[in-house]
């Protein structure tokens, strides 16, 4: 297969896209973004703090918006937020307007690597387990339903990762 003219990374948090996605950037010289850190810089704040302000309705409706815009460019490796296939337009843009990488992993391993974070507000509450259970009840034939490829990436480090997707393309 030749280089796909855009990659976009889904899949739920803590499975690796923005790590993940930055590598293969690098490695097959194409632009780098992540579309929450996009939304962060355009609003000047945070996600949580757009979560608390306007609900995750609100969070999601500008999400859609910059997914539309980013997914429209060429020669991108785009990471996503865990619930940008939740909106259908964002979907199908997804879904439509380039090849796109599911990188799966456990809720154990999601656990793992959010335990720490402060900037998810779906994780607010007070078992994170569910929460993710639910999340990925969800979102996982959402994802399986766009992707290309699916990648597991658990217990793994993100050039191994970075170069299995680089090698399948």
């Amino acid at each position: 297969m030749s280089k796909p003219r855009n990659l976009f990374l889904i899949g739920p948090m803590g499975a690796g896209k923005s790590a993940v996605g930055r590598q293969l950037a690098r490695l097959l010289h194409m632009d780098f973004v992540d579309s929450d850190e996009e939304i962060e810089s355009r609003t000047g704040v945070d996600i949580p703090f757009i979560f608390e302000k306007e609900g995750e309705e609100g969070f999601r409706k500008r999400e859609a918006k910059v997914i539309d815009e980013l997914t429209a460019r060429q020669g991108t490796v785009l990471a996503t937020g865990g619930g940008a296939v939740l909106d259908p337009k964002s979907h199908s843009y997804l879904g439509g307007r380039g090849f796109v990488i599911y990188l799966h992993t456990t809720v154990k391993q999601q656990l793992d690597r959010t335990q720490h974070s402060r900037n998810r507000p779906l994780l607010y509450g007070d078992n994170k387990e569910e929460i993710l259970e639910a999340l990925m009840e969800i979102r996982d034939p959402l994802y399986r339903e766009i992707a290309d490829l699916v990648i597991e990436t658990d217990g793994r480090r993100v050039k191994e990762v970075a170069v299995e997707i680089r090698d399948a393309l």
